[in-house]
């Protein structure tokens, strides 16, 4: 895991409590973001990955994409989800991560312009579930930045 990683790593844990109750770690930060838990503390009671879980990481893992993100920028910005939709495929039986692809870089070109022109600005990400690199989970949300001296 690179220094970049780490910092990223215990940002969420400190940040986002859940996070570090999932025992959340992370594995890469460009080009896309990848998130992984192991599966003990994210079990059901079928000794299955929770679905709570799996929701969690994939909402973390494109929320943790737009932070990383927004970092250069001057300005500190909030971000949330608005909504968000997720697929289980199948049943998650062992350790598993979300991985967040970078939108088209004229979606995120685009976001940018508006955030910086008007302070609030909405993308939609995706991210995939994998368990031992099969997909178990689809996920797609929707996060709004807002510069914070606006808010």
């Amino acid at each position: 895991m690179t220094s970049d990683c780490t910092a990223v790593e215990q940002y969420l844990h400190e940040h986002i409590p859940i996070s570090a109750a999932m025992a959340v770690t992370v594995s890469a930060i460009h080009p896309q973001v990848i998130l992984s838990v192991p599966l003990q503390p994210n079990i059901n009671h079928r000794q299955t990955g929770f679905g709570g879980s799996i929701s969690t990481l994939a909402i973390l893992s494109a929320w943790t994409f737009v932070h990383i993100q927004l970092q250069p920028l001057p300005k500190p910005y909030r971000i949330v989800i608005q909504d968000n939709s997720v697929e289980y495929l199948q049943p998650v039986t062992s350790d598993f991560e979300a991985r967040c692809a970078s939108p088209s870089p004229e979606t995120w070109q685009r976001f940018l312009k508006i955030l910086q022109r008007k302070g609030k600005s909405r993308i939609q990400l995706a991210a995939e579930v994998y368990a031992v690199d099969q997909l178990v989970g689809t996920f797609t949300g929707n996060y709004v930045a807002l510069d914070i001296q606006k808010a």
